[in-house]
This record gives C-alpha cells, structure tokens and sequence, in this order.
C-alpha cells in the first residue's frame, strides 16, 4: 500500500503557479494539508480531512471532487444525520408525545445538546453545520459519481458508547459534555484550521481517551474501522472520501484491514445490573417499611413520611428548575414517591406529558429549534425542549429524592 499525505508547503506564488501547470487537474494538493492518497488493490483513495464548520474545507471538498472526477464518493454520514441535514424542517413533523412514551427524550436532549456547541460555531463563521457534507453530496451528482454513506447509524454509535459505561463515567461524562455546550469563549476560524492538523487532533483525542478510556473505541476507533470498510468497498477505481480530519489517521491505519459491519453495528447485551439493583432498592425499601410498621408502627410512619418528603419534594424542585406548568410540578410531586419504587416509571415522563398538554409545542416552536438550542436561555424558551427539560430534571429530582428518602429509611430503622 502507497501513501502520500500532500502538505501545503507555504510556496510562493509563482512556485504554486507552476506546480499548477505541472500537475493539471491535481493542483489542489498543493495548496492543502488536509488531502491523504492511497493506493490499494488497484484503487486510489482520496481522503479529505475536513473541519465540520470550516468555510475552507467546503470549499476544498468542491474543488478536489470536480477536479479528481471519482467514480464514489463517500461522507462521514449515515442515513439518519443525512436526513437531518437536507431535510432541516423535519421538525414540523414530530410529536413530543410519542417522543416521551419511546423513552427518547434524553437521547434527544443530549443530540440537542451536543449539535449545539456545532451551530453555534457555525454562526460564527457564516456556514452552515455539515455544510461539507452537503456539498460532497452536490458535486458527487454534478461529476455523475455514486454517493455512498459511509458512516455507522449514530444512535448504534450512541448505544455501544452508553453501554460500555460505567454509572459514574455516565456522570461525568455528560457533566461534561453538558458544562463544555454553553463555553462562552469564541474559537477562531484560524484555531479550527489549526486542529485540522494531524498531531494536534492526536493530542486532543488522547486527552479524552485518559479521561474517558471506554468512549474512544465505540466513538473513534469503531468508526475508524467502520469508516475504512465502507470507503474500501465502495465501487470504482476513484473514491474521494469526506471525512472528519479527526478520522484520517485511523482510516489510513485500519482501511488495509478486513473488517465485519455486522460486528460493528451489533448492540452489545444490556448488563442484568442496572436491573437487578433498580429492582433491589424498592424491596429494599418496601420490607424496611412493612418490618418497621409491624414493630414499631409510629417509626414506621416516620419512615413513610420521610420517603414522601424527600422523593416529592426534589422531584418538584426538578420539574420547577425546568420551569414546568404548575400541573406538571404537582405532578412530579405526586407520582415520584410512586415511581422511585417502580423501576418501569419515571415521574418525568407523565410530568412532560402534563407540560406537553398544558404548554404543546406549535409549529413555531419546531421551526425555530435549531436556531434557539445555540444559547442556554433558547433551551427553557423553546417549547419542545421546555419539555425535554421537564422531563430530565424530574428525573434526575426523582433519582436524588430516592436516594434521600432512601437513606432515612434506613437511618430510622435502626434507630437514627
């Protein structure tokens, strides 16, 4: 297998002049850092290492297509995101009901959340979010190439980064990700070319392999391989591939390997743990509180009236944080001493639902989305995610009222 990494060599203008002459239709690649060639089995592949929000990289994605002319394209997308992009009223359609019996609220609050930090950036700089996807899927049409989706279904990326967490990585990593959304430092467009650079996405990336060792095979090198699979199997003799810089350096490393796409894409087995102890603190609690009634009956009212308390009390804080409808508060209140010992119900879902009938999403709401999600005040302003809110930090106000109430059970069952 051949490589050549074409570098932009800071040439004089009258040298890039004559490397243009020389090289004819190649004459981008001496102008940019950001292009990997490799030759393997009979084919070239052409790697463009982009920045998400980068002007540039659209530009460049443009001009190495029309030039190269391949036979495929391939883009860091898979079928979902690909809808997202050309398609960005989709919105209009959905049904915050059926989003909240689906239990996919927090799966789309934490997509929210993260494409957030994404269109902010591109606000800043006049683009649009994946405009360089967009634009590979124009000029693989205009040169009469085959589109190819190259990247791996995002919530199959999401579930085997999730899954192969621990309960306090979970913790921080979305305390993290969730802190990082609303940095009101600006990046310049100058930075974002910067960590295109190869060593430096390296050294970006091993920082968050230490802090999250079990996120970077699922979220990188997974993909790596996912990635290099499909751009090697993609038809023709010319196959361009857009794709994160991020991913170069694993593409040119695994795409000379074999992989199964069955493998990648399977959902690992659900651990029984989560199960086993969801279902172990409501016993728990349970025969704490019949034992305690049957042998000392004012303890065990004491007991009941502290789980009440605790569980009530922080899921409406929860639901009010979220500026909830009053309904929607009581309703966390009521139902969360309730749902704390069912493992099957969150108070969140019915105190959304509330929020969601007494406050539905309009198709403005829908429509502005996109736009309102880049500042933290847009999330509590926005219907849809108004209820998203409601939903998680009730939740979260159940969790820690369980965790009190529970805890004073215990301590008045043995006298505390």
């Amino acid at each position: 297998m051949n490589i050549v990494i074409d570098r932009s060599p800071q040439e004089p203008a009258l040298y890039a002049e004559t490397k243009k002459q020389d090289y004819g239709r190649k004459r981008y690649a001496m102008s940019t850092g950001n292009v990997t060639r490799l030759e393997l089995n009979g084919k070239e592949y052409i790697l463009i290492g982009t920045a998400h929000v980068s002007r540039r990289s659209t530009e460049e994605v443009r001009e190495v297509i029309e030039a190269e002319r391949p036979d495929s394209v391939c883009i860091e997308l898979d079928e979902t995101r690909m809808r997202a992009i050309v398609d960005p009223d989709r919105w209009k359609n959905t049904d915050i009901f059926t989003i909240i019996k689906q239990k996919k609220t927090t799966a789309l609050l934490m997509n929210l959340l993260i494409s957030s930090f994404q269109r902010r950036l591109a606000h800043q700089f006049g683009v649009q979010p994946g405009e360089e996807m967009i634009q590979g899927m124009k000029s693989a049409q205009e040169v009469g190439a085959q589109l190819v989706l190259a990247d791996r279904n995002i919530q199959i990326t999401f579930a085997r980064v999730w899954r192969g967490l621990r309960f306090w990585d979970k913790v921080k990593l979305l305390f993290a990700i969730i802190s990082g959304i609303f940095e009101a430092d600006s990046v310049s467009e100058e930075d974002v070319e910067r960590m295109k650079s190869r060593d430096v996405l390296d050294d970006v990336f091993d920082e968050f392999a230490r802090a999250f060792p079990r996120v970077k095979g699922p979220l990188i090198d997974e993909r790596d391989q996912y990635l290099a699979q499909r751009i090697k199997e993609a038809p023709g003799k010319k196959v361009v591939a857009v794709v994160g810089a991020a991913h170069v350096p694993g593409i040119v490393q695994e795409i000379h390997k074999d992989h199964d796409v069955n493998t990648l894409t399977a959902l690992p087995p659900k651990s029984k743990a989560p199960a086993v102890i969801g279902w172990s603190i409501p016993v728990v609690v349970i025969g704490l509180i019949v034992y305690t009634l049957l042998t000392n009956y004012a303890t065990g009212l004491a007991q009941i009236n502290t789980w009440l308390f605790w569980n009530a009390l922080l899921a409406a804080a929860g639901a009010a944080a979220a500026l909830a409808h009053p309904a929607a508060i009581v309703t966390a209140a009521a139902l969360s001493p309730i749902s704390s010992l069912n493992p099957l119900m969150a108070a969140g879902w019915f105190a959304g639902i509330v929020q969601a009938y007494f406050h539905r999403p309009t198709v403005r709401d829908f429509e502005s989305l996109r736009d309102e999600v880049t500042t933290l005040r847009g999330f509590w302003t926005n219907r849809v995610t108004r209820v998203l809110l409601v939903v998680a930090l009730t939740n979260v106000g159940s969790s820690l009222g369980a965790v009190f109430g529970g805890a004073n059970v215990v301590r008045l069952f043995f006298g505390g």
